[in-house]
């Protein structure tokens, strides 16, 4: 297979993946959650059953389209920031802007959608604890950041808890204004102490 015939069938199929979860938020929203089953999303996005499931694992997973991309930017807020740039500022800016996404109007609806559902909340519950797992081994990977891998998860379950907390917030800025000077404190009593060589004994 050429790379052009591969670049179009990685497009095809991002387009079909789009077109699924498109359809299925359409109609969650139009007749709710729990009245849409899986067939009704397939036939109505013109699509196999197999084909939907070949995209999304589950019904709830459609409406977490774009979950991948969150934990995506997450991680490259890690791996990607400046040389020397310290983590938790770089960490609150991609969160900031995360939330900004998740709080914006045309998310709102959405999200009452996830909040009455007991299946779309524990759902919510694994995919934040499957982010704070990706983010924890972005961290501990990074042999700059000199953290044990218990820190690491640490840190990335409060950073986690820090986007849950802001995005329920009336003012998610604020909110994040308050939180993440605790997270810079526990980040940073969480340093190693400097190494030195210990002076030997002497006979008493």
């Amino acid at each position: 297979m050429t790379v052009q015939q591969s670049g179009r069938r990685e497009r095809k199929k991002a387009a079909t993946r789009q077109k699924i979860a498109d359809t299925a938020l359409r109609l969650f929203l139009e007749r709710g959650y729990d009245a849409v089953g899986i067939r009704d999303v397939a036939a109505e996005a013109d699509v196999a059953v197999t084909t939907l499931f070949s995209h999304f694992a589950s019904k709830e997973a459609l409406v977490f389209e774009q979950d991948e991309d969150f934990e995506h930017r997450l991680t490259r807020a890690v791996t990607d920031r400046a040389p020397n740039e310290p983590l938790v500022p770089a960490l609150r800016r991609e969160v900031l802007a995360l939330v900004r996404h998740c709080t914006a109007d045309s998310a709102a609806p959405i999200w009452r959608m996830i909040d009455a559902s007991p299946a779309l909340r524990k759902y919510d519950e694994t995919v934040r604890l499957r982010h704070a797992e990706a983010l924890a081994a972005a961290i501990a990977a990074d042999p700059a950041l000199t953290r044990s891998e218990t820190v690491a998860r640490t840190l990335s379950r409060f950073v986690i808890d820090a986007y849950s907390l802001s995005r329920e917030s009336p003012d998610p800025e604020a909110a994040l204004d308050e939180i993440f000077p605790m997270i810079e404190a526990a980040w940073a009593a969480a340093r190693p102490a400097p190494h030195t060589t210990p002076e030997p004994r002497t006979a008493e």
